[in-house]
């Protein structure tokens, strides 16, 4: 029986991305709206052609997430949930990348070292390249040993990007993302970095509340809901 996944656009200064989301808002794919067919390729990989069908997405948590991250919330992706259908070695390489902080970089050979396979930088390297879920599972991160980008699926002037954009905000300290799932379809949310609240409605039954706390240069600045 197919599985049902969820699609929905979302823009970003370094154009549309793409998000698959499952029927519990656990992100399976993402991609940029030009790079799309490497995203389908890698599905069809994960979960055979026929394996899974997609339906439009109301707006879903990732989304926020995401576009939290492009406003200069980092830590907004930190807590978006995942779910792939990788290899036992790929799936162990991508859950290292997510511990990578952002504003900083590892390098394969870092990485592979990392995960307690230090000869397996060419292992890494393939895994980096079949990352369904770029931004979120940073595989941006990684670089070559002589510090160069090396390659990124979505380009390396995405990666040059993402790169900048997270050391000119990774000195906002304090970041603090709170993620819950409730059962209620309609929840209210404050949608992050623009300060005001907003109502979202998920037709599957399942909501989202975001709270954000971020310490900044002139004090605490808080976006939890009350």
């Amino acid at each position: 029986m197919a599985e049902q996944f969820f699609s929905e656009r979302v823009a970003t200064p370094i154009g549309p991305m793409i998000l698959v989301t499952d029927g519990r808002q656990q992100l399976r794919a993402a991609d940029w709206e030009d790079k799309s067919e490497r995203m389908y390729r890698l599905l069809r990989l994960q979960y055979a052609k026929d394996g899974y069908e997609l339906c439009t997405a109301a707006r879903t948590a990732a989304r926020l997430a995401l576009e939290a991250y492009f406003d200069g919330e980092l830590a907004a992706i930190d807590v978006v949930p995942t779910r792939t259908c990788g290899t036992d070695f790929q799936r162990l390489a991508w859950a290292a990348l997510r511990a990578i902080p952002a504003g900083t970089t590892l390098s394969y050979g870092q990485l592979a070292a990392r995960i307690g396979r230090p000869a397996a930088v060419r292992a890494v390297g393939a895994a980096n390249g079949a990352n369904p879920i770029p931004v979120v599972v940073p595989c941006h991160r990684v670089i070559g040993a002589n510090a160069s980008l090396t390659g990124f699926g979505g380009g390396l002037e995405r990666k040059r990007w993402l790169l900048e954009h997270e050391r000119r905000h990774a000195a906002i300290a304090g970041s603090c993302v709170q993620l819950t799932f409730e059962a209620d379809p309609a929840v209210t949310h404050r949608e992050p970095g623009r300060g005001d609240f907003v109502a979202a409605q998920y037709a599957r039954g399942e909501g989202c509340e975001l709270n954000y706390c971020c310490e900044t240069q002139s004090g605490l600045r808080s976006h939890d809901e009350k």
